[in-house]
């Protein structure tokens, strides 16, 4: 066996392979690279958080980061990598092995299709999502597969894949192996990859240093920066603060301005909320400051980053419209999940819009400009025929019905309504993009895509009800909640498969709370305060998604997400500095439970609603 040290594959020569068994896999570690232009050798520096803004919130396709855009990177990696190893044209089979929590909940994930379309050539950010369900029938009806764009070979579906959600990778639990084989049968290359959530994407050689141009894909594209950080958990550079104590600056810890000085470092690295709030002190500066200028170390100018931040909450906008305005009756998937977010919607701008009519469907501006977020109109185009009639309100002359006995020492109540519009407009706005997600439409990780529906609902409340400067807030909310999600990636974890839906909506919770917090113009203290809160009232938070789907209970979970970070920053702003938890210690409470945690709740559908919920046998008519 040759292994070649410029690729991630464990390369095979045929020659090689003679006397070796058809289906014997093998994996190496790579040897690094040495250093070139494009790939620097990595230098002995003190580990930090910081990684780019934009691989933290990048875009993508529902339902599952880790299960749907991370496989999809996956598949077009080891294609590039075949195809730079000039083996693409010798293949004639490929199989792949699903492992761990890929493997128990992969097919309500749409796992099997992101692989496939992968190896296609197909990219998560750019795909048509429109097109998946039809060309994932092809594969299965033809039984063909079109490597990389333009190498067709045959592929067998009950053949190929292989299911194994009784074994774990030692690397994390959502593990999946590609090989594949020449025309005589001998293994040509195979390699291991890990989903860890978030889209992000590694394998042995990148397992403990994580190379993040595994979410653009080709290495050569990504600044230099971005290819070699470290990340693994370790224990904390800096001791969480007591309670009552002033956080250190320059003259406490002399080892700040170390880790700042050192070179190929960001200009601002931070490994603990502590490190950071130390920071934003000493350089006077705000978190979203702190964020903006370490982005400029990955190569990015101002205006790019600007950009791309209103390029993110454009998607994030028109995830939100898609959703409102759907005229699907239910969401893919033996359920039969009726879509609410349309009828939450009309019902809620007939409270604004009184004079409305039920056939005259209000709908969210299409598209979006940076300064102008304009109140919904009235969509005379939409016909009756699309309208869910059982959503409309009972006519004023129709009498209310009293449930209860009136020859009773308690009288019952009648049935009255209370409308909180800003409140009531989150909520819709969180189901509307978890049901986008769940539908395999275009979305936002943030951190990831089963709790993407939080930070969007959370920014678009602030826009439409708060905001004098929405460019400004935009970028604050985004910037502040990115520094937070780098802290739960590097000290815990953003994969429900490792740590259950604490890490995705009890982290998204935490990281909307503090761009919350933020743009109301709360101090660092206070805003990573709201953090904390956000996160220690999601401890323990287990998924058990029903029959493996995006679904139930995850959308309705993102609603109360988005609720609950509101709620959390109004009472870090409203406690004045008073307070008995950090950030960090928060953070390791969450590793802690994560590690405690059984793996029945891990993305597994093994327990919990999964088990406990009869799941239809077929679809329910629309």
């Amino acid at each position: 066996m040759l292994t070649l040290s410029r690729s991630s594959l464990s390369v095979v020569l045929a020659r090689r392979l003679r006397n070796v068994p058809k289906v014997r896999y093998t994996t190496n570690v790579v040897p690094r690279l040495k250093a070139t232009p494009e790939e620097p050798v990595k230098r002995n520096i003190p580990e930090h958080a910081v990684i780019s803004t934009f691989d933290l919130f990048s875009i993508g396709v529902g339902p599952s980061s880790s299960h749907t855009v991370g496989p999809m990177r996956a598949g077009k990696i080891f294609i590039r990598d075949l195809q730079e190893l000039n083996l693409l044209e010798k293949v004639k089979m490929v199989k792949i092995n699903l492992y761990g929590s890929l493997a128990a909940t992969g097919i309500g994930h749409h796992t099997p299709q992101a692989i496939l379309l992968g190896l296609e050539g197909s990219d998560p950010e750019t795909i048509d999502t429109g097109t998946i369900p039809s060309r994932y029938e092809t594969i299965l009806r033809n039984k063909t597969l079109l490597l990389g764009g333009h190498h067709r070979i045959t592929y067998d579906m009950d053949r190929d894949m292989l299911w194994r959600w009784d074994q774990v990778l030692k690397t994390h639990p959502n593990g999946m192996r590609f090989s594949c084989f020449g025309e005589d049968g001998d293994l040509l290359a195979t390699n291991e990859y890990f989903s860890v959530g978030g889209g992000f994407v590694v394998n042995e050689k990148t397992k403990v240093d994580e190379n993040l141009f595994y979410k653009g894909v080709d290495k050569k594209t990504v600044h230099g920066a971005r290819l070699h950080q470290s990340h693994s958990v370790a224990e904390p550079a800096y001791l969480p603060l007591s309670l009552g104590e002033e956080p250190f600056d320059k003259e406490d810890n002399a080892d700040l301005d170390k880790v700042e000085e050192s070179e190929g470092q960001p200009p601002y690295p931070f490994d603990t909320g502590n490190t950071l709030l130390a920071l934003t002190k000493k350089h006077n500066m705000t978190i979203a400051q702190i964020v903006h200028d370490n982005e400029k170390y990955f190569g990015y100018t101002d205006e790019d980053i600007y950009n791309k931040l209103m390029r993110i909450w454009q998607v994030m906008d028109e995830c939100i419209r898609t959703g409102v305005t759907s005229s699907e009756r239910t969401l893919p998937g033996r359920l039969g999940l009726r879509r609410r977010a349309p009828m939450l919607y009309r019902r809620l701008m007939r409270g604004f819009y009184p004079g409305i009519s039920s056939s005259n469907l209000p709908a969210i501006e299409s598209g979006w400009t940076p300064g102008v977020i304009a109140s919904p109109e009235a969509d005379s185009e939409e016909s009756e025929g699309n309208l869910d009639k059982t959503s409309s309100l009972p006519p004023a002359s129709r009498a209310t019905r009293v449930v209860g006995s009136f020859n009773h020492a308690i009288l019952p109540m009648p049935p009255r309504k209370t409308v909180i519009p800003a409140m009531d407009f989150l909520s819709c706005y969180a189901i509307a993009v978890n049901e986008v997600n769940a539908a395999g439409g275009r979305i936002v990780t943030s951190p990831t895509n089963g709790a993407a529906g939080v930070i969007p609902a959370v920014l678009k409340y602030i826009l439409e009800f708060v905001s004098d400067d929405q460019e400004k807030n935009i970028e604050t909310f985004l910037l502040t909640a990115a520094a937070v999600g780098m802290l739960f990636k590097r000290g815990s974890t953003i994969s429900a498969a490792e740590g259950g839906c604490q890490a995705e909506v009890g982290v998204a919770c935490s990281m909307a709370s503090a761009g919350f917090a933020a743009c109301m113009g709360a101090s660092p203290e206070t805003v990573l305060q709201a953090a904390e809160i956000g996160i220690e009232h999601n401890l323990g938070l287990t998924c058990d998604p029903i029959d493996g789907l995006v679904q139930v209970p995850c959308i309705e979970r993102n609603s109360l997400g988005a609720v609950k970070a509101i709620t959390a920053a109004q009472l870090s702003m409203a406690s004045h500095g008073v307070y008995s938890v950090t950030l960090d210690e928060a953070i390791e409470a969450m590793r802690l439970t994560a590690a405690d945690m059984s793996v029945k709740y891990k993305e597994t559908s093994l327990s919990g609603l999964a088990t406990t919920v009869k799941i239809p046998l077929s679809v329910p008519a629309c």
